[in-house]
């Protein structure tokens, strides 16, 4: 049965693995696909109402969809094949003519048209070797009347020489058609420039091959989507032309990145028009246009490494820009997007060096903004407001460098947030005195705020929390501040853990205790602690005897205190779904969080992270009692087993002299130690 799976799983490897570039992958996918329909069926992916359609990958094979569009599955003759009446498939091979007759089979017969019309078909019937990129009837018939009536007014010459355009006096399969890659055209040896791209698309001037490798007795025929023009100009003097682009062309001269535009590349510029910049607030643009390093970091925010047509986009794809960071290139319908928006007004504007994509909106990265820009209409609009409100619009708009702990518009109650001078002490101390990457703090560090305060940084397994505020994204750098989104309001720590407990009337009976346990001074002094501390609640819920007796013996209540005391610093944040903690008596705490609610040996907090200087206080309604032991009937005579105390051993039998299980458990053990020593 094994072999049966294996046999048909390699031999769809070794297929795919002899595909020998991009574009013969994905034909290869479509082969494997449409074999159920018979040999030589390739299975296509049409976008619903639409005429477009593509060789299928796995990916689009399984959501169905190109450019955010449902398609359609057909299956059609792979390319060299035609079907016979009554056979399954597409069994007989195309007969070879030449390129003439080849363009009136395979979707171009207005080409054909044109050809005889310009006096070519002599040249295509005849002998030579030469590559076709062959417009579609679609292509043709999408040009504008006016470009098309000027064609074909004057066939002798610019009919003749658009059609020459599109041929290289060679043959060129799409194997040969490498990305970057240009070749001379039969027209004054103008230059056509091919993209292969990694999911299978072919681009010629980024017109896509839509029935590539139609091969012919004389050369070999590419039925493109659109017609193509010469390109012959760089992309600075695209941009020096074009009226729109005045702005941008002034923003690249002041940022010294002309040279760039005129040298050899391979770039997609996403050039922003003249209405782009005028929808940015004056104030805005003024700094960034008079700040050379902003201004540097928003033109190379709209520069791609690489060269990228619109055809060669099916899906969002994240891309790098020369600034550093990445862009989310995508495409609905026939609509290209940039982080979601489609925002491109003309597509495809080709120069020697790179391609143009023009967009109605500027692109302003992290690296260009100050600290306000980086928090305004995101998810923490609710602490921005705080910000302004509290007078902390000069630091957020400044030149300084600092950090903005920004908690989650989530992380607010519902209802109107009244500024007060509480809460505007503590907005202060929501911005640190210096810019940080949350990649170097380290467990222990302190970090001084603009209210004075010092907060520390607790690194878990988990999470890395600045005090009871847990980073929840990544930072985002502006040009002179950072940002860190945090999951919650800051507490900062407001005297000693028994300070925090004599200041809430919920911990006086806790309060009492403490003193009569003799632990005042422990809960006062410096260090690290986390103190589960019961409430009043608490203390009620033990019976009157029970809470007598506890209360006159200073010796078990500081026992059963210090089981609730942890050692070290563990915010909420920190607890993952099984977490250990030391208590300062006792074996272990055993905490998890369920439904948001962290749970210490089963009993739930119900506030957590109360912080104080030397620890973090989180209270609990009920005493929290040990776990009752559990036995791993797997693991009982193993390792751990062998190195367990006499003395352990003696408290565990004691605990459990009449659980029935756990005398198995001992006689199955002793029986097995027997055997061994014989």
């Amino acid at each position: 049965m094994r072999v049966c799976v294996l046999v048909p799983l390699m031999s769809l490897v070794l297929v795919v693995c002899a595909a020998r570039s991009p574009y013969q992958a994905v034909l290869q996918h479509s082969r494997i696909r449409g074999r159920q329909q018979g040999p030589n069926v390739c299975a296509m992916q049409q976008i619903k109402g639409t005429n477009k359609k593509y060789f299928t990958n796995c990916k689009q094979w399984y959501h169905r969809k190109i450019c955010g569009k449902p398609t359609v599955i057909t299956y059609e003759c792979c390319p060299g094949y035609e079907r016979i009446p009554g056979d399954k498939g597409c069994p007989a091979a195309l007969p070879l003519v030449n390129i003439y007759n080849t363009l009136g089979v395979v979707g171009a017969s207005t080409t054909q048209m044109y050809s005889e019309r310009a006096n070519l078909r002599e040249e295509i019937e005849g002998p030579g070797s030469f590559t076709f990129f062959a417009p579609s009837n679609d292509a043709w018939a999408a040009l504008p009347a006016e470009i098309l009536d000027a064609l074909v007014s004057n066939v002798n010459i610019e009919l003749l020489n658009a059609l020459h355009y599109h041929m290289v006096n060679s043959r060129l399969t799409s194997e040969e058609l490498k990305h970057g890659s240009s070749f001379p055209s039969m027209y004054q040896d103008s230059q056509v420039h091919i993209h292969h791209y990694s999911n299978g698309i072919v681009t010629v001037n980024c017109a896509r091959l839509i029935k590539p490798d139609q091969h012919s007795t004389n050369g070999i025929v590419h039925v493109i989507d659109r017609v193509i023009t010469a390109v012959s100009n760089d992309m600075q003097t695209v941009i020096d032309v074009d009226d729109d682009l005045e702005t941008l062309r002034t923003a690249f001269a002041a940022a010294g990145l002309t040279t760039l535009l005129e040298s050899e590349g391979q770039y997609t510029i996403f050039a922003p028009t003249n209405d782009a910049f005028q929808k940015i607030p004056q104030e805005t643009l003024s700094r960034i246009l008079g700040d050379p390093l902003a201004l540097k970091d928003l033109l190379n925010y709209h520069i791609l490494k690489q060269l990228h047509c619109a055809e060669s986009i099916v899906s969002g794809t994240s891309m790098e820009t020369l600034q550093g960071t990445s862009l989310e290139v995508g495409c609905d319908g026939d609509q290209m997007t940039l982080n979601g928006k489609a925002i491109v007004t003309k597509k495809d504007q080709l120069g020697t060096n790179g391609v143009i994509h023009y967009i109605n909106e500027l692109l302003i990265p992290d690296s260009a903004k100050t600290l306000l820009e980086l928090a305004e209409g995101s998810s923490v609009s609710t602490v921005t407001k705080l910000f302004v409100d509290a007078g902390l619009s000069s630091h957020l708009t400044g030149s300084e460098a600092l950090t903005m702990l920004a908690p989650l518009n989530d992380a607010f109650k519902a209802g109107s947030m009244t500024m007060t001078p509480n809460l505007r002490k503590l907005m202060a101390n929501h911005i640190l005195k210096e810019q940080l990457s949350s990649k170097s703090l380290y467990h222990g560090q302190e970090l001084e705020t603009l209210g004075g305060l010092r907060l520390r940084v607790f690194v878990y397994r988990n999470n890395l929390c600045i005090e009871n505020a847990c980073i929840a994204a990544n930072d985002r750098t502006g040009r002179f501040a950072s940002m860190f989104t945090v999951d919650k309001v800051l507490t900062p720590p407001m005297g000693t853990v028994m300070d925090v407990l004599k200041a809430d009337e919920r911990f006086s009976l806790l309060v009492g205790a403490i003193q009569t346990a003799g632990m005042t001074e422990l809960l006062n002094q410096q260090g690290s602690l986390t103190f589960f501390a019961p409430t009043n609640e608490a203390f009620s819920k033990l019976p009157q005897a029970e809470l007598n007796s506890l209360l006159r013996s200073p010796s078990e209540l500081s026992g059963v205190l210090k089981y609730h005391l942890g050692e070290g610093m563990l915010v909420s944040g920190g607890v993952g779904s099984y977490t250990r903690l030391k208590p300062l008596q006792g074996e272990k705490l055993d905490l998890g969080v369920r439904n948001l609610t962290i749970y210490i040996n089963k009993v739930p907090v119900v506030d957590a992270d109360l912080m104080a200087t030397n620890g973090v206080v989180h209270a609990v309604n009920s005493i929290i009692k040990p776990q009752p032991l559990k036995i791993d009937l797997e693991q009982a005579d193993g390792p751990a087993a062998a190195v367990r105390s006499a003395a352990t051993t003696a408290v565990d039998t004691r605990s459990f002299r009449n659980d029935d299980l756990f005398q198995k458990v001992l006689r199955s053990r002793s029986s097995r130690t027997m055997s061994r020593s014989q």
